[in-house]
């Protein structure tokens, strides 16, 4: 079963922390803008240097080439970044499409040009990306952001599902408070580069 484990890890003026995420457990970051939410995250998936380890499981981020790493232990960022200018070209392995249902995504959708897309559509699709990676581990941030109380309903419904049917094991950064009580299972307060326990 897939967990997640901070051990010492630091980044610029967040850390050094220390945090355990079981299988199928969602846990939750909050903080003021600027607190380093987003830099825990992107040190977390090996994209920024960092001090420290993330292990999944037993196994060390430091012993798995960084590609391989970031597959399993996906980020999802609050701005997608797309590198093609059809949607479909971005997913690999095909879509499932009771997901694309779940997000109120037509079929079609993979046929649209990014250009196209609203902020929000963008925003889904891009987890929809990320989920057909099949990671063991999640870090989202901000994954609702842009989406009005209906799509966020749509995302929060498929986020809670994967968790339980892949034992996934999911790291939240959420400014809405109503959000971490509805999905989080224990939440933080990131502040002055440390977590609190808020519950």
């Amino acid at each position: 079963m897939p967990s997640l484990q901070l051990r010492q890890i630091a980044t610029r003026h967040v850390g050094p922390i220390d945090l355990s995420i079981g299988s199928a457990q969602c846990v939750c970051i909050r903080g003021a803008s600027g607190s380093g939410k987003t830099l825990l995250l992107r040190a977390i998936a090996d994209l920024d240097p960092h001090r420290g380890d993330a292990l999944l499981d037993a196994t060390s981020c430091s012993r798995l080439p960084a590609p391989e790493w970031r597959r399993a232990v996906a980020l999802v960022a609050a701005e997608s970044q797309w590198w093609s200018e059809r949607i479909g070209d971005h997913f690999d392995r095909g879509v499932e499409s009771r997901w694309m249902e779940q997000l109120a995504l037509p079929a079609a959708a993979l046929d649209w040009e990014v250009a196209r897309c609203s902020t929000g559509e963008r925003q889904r699709l891009a987890l929809l990306r990320t989920l057909m990676q099949a990671p063991a581990a999640l870090l989202l941030d901000e994954p609702t952001g842009n989406l009005d109380a209906e799509g966020t309903r749509w995302v929060e419904a498929l986020l809670d599902e994967y968790r339980r049917e892949r034992q996934a094991a999911l790291l939240w950064v959420s400014h809405d408070g109503a959000q971490i009580e509805r999905v989080a299972q224990r939440s933080y307060l990131l502040d002055d580069g440390r977590l609190q326990a808020l519950r």
